[in-house]
């Protein structure tokens, strides 16, 4: 039994006409990556939202729930920044290609700039589509949502656990002494076997952590847009 002949290997475009028919073809899928990556971005804001929504709701609803709650809302919101910032690096490369032809190509076609020598942005587009590379570092991903996003949420979870555990209306079992009452602020912050002090240790070095986060990923200069 003889083999089948091998597929003729894929021609490239030989015209303008078909050169730019592959160029339009080829920006509408990336496109189109780019809203897929974009819808799983909003995606997993709205569940880090939904999850504050619903465990402040339950915390400060009744004085019987635990403060931890709150502790546990920052964990779960912290894991999804993560999430978060690992699928912006992806969203970064689309964008990144997208930008080319908006830039260079669509730019140059509605207000024309004088240029010379060949176009580099393609020689860095095939580049990219040859060996594609984050473009960005997991750091500053994680810089760029939480500075855009998660910083409000994790500023409304602080400001929530505060309120239980110093407010004797939103937690059973505290009662504030005028001689002390440091000592019970503090005392009131324990959760389970770990002391108070430790769980205030404990969370202001990660709000230290989280706006020095914010401080070292700023972008320095320039007025492009980004997400």
């Amino acid at each position: 039994m003889s083999e089948p002949d091998p597929l003729p290997p894929a021609s490239l475009p030989t015209t303008p006409a078909e050169a730019t028919n592959a160029m339009i073809h080829y920006y509408r899928a990336e496109m189109g990556r780019l809203n897929a990556w974009r819808s799983r971005l909003d995606l997993t804001t709205n569940w880090a939202i939904t999850v504050v929504a619903a465990m402040l709701s339950v915390t400060l609803s009744t004085p019987t729930a635990h403060h931890g709650l709150v502790l546990f809302a920052m964990v779960i919101v912290t894991l999804l920044l993560g999430v978060e910032a690992r699928r912006y690096r992806f969203f970064d490369v689309y964008r990144m290609r997208v930008r080319q032809f908006e830039r260079h190509y669509f730019g140059q076609f509605f207000g024309p700039e004088q240029q010379g020598g060949p176009e580099p942005w393609l020689l860095v587009l095939a580049q990219d589509l040859r060996h594609p590379k984050f473009r960005i570092t997991f750091q500053r991903a994680l810089g760029r949502r939480l500075r855009r996003n998660y910083i409000w949420m994790f500023l409304i979870l602080l400001l929530a656990w505060l309120l239980k555990i110093a407010s004797p209306d939103l937690q059973s079992g505290v009662h504030l002494d005028p001689q002390r009452p440091l000592a019970v602020f503090i005392e009131q912050a324990s959760t389970g076997p770990v002391p108070g002090w430790f769980t205030f240790i404990a969370v202001a070095s990660f709000y230290f952590f989280l706006f020095w986060m914010v401080h070292s990923t700023r972008e320095r200069g320039g007025d492009e847009v980004r997400v």
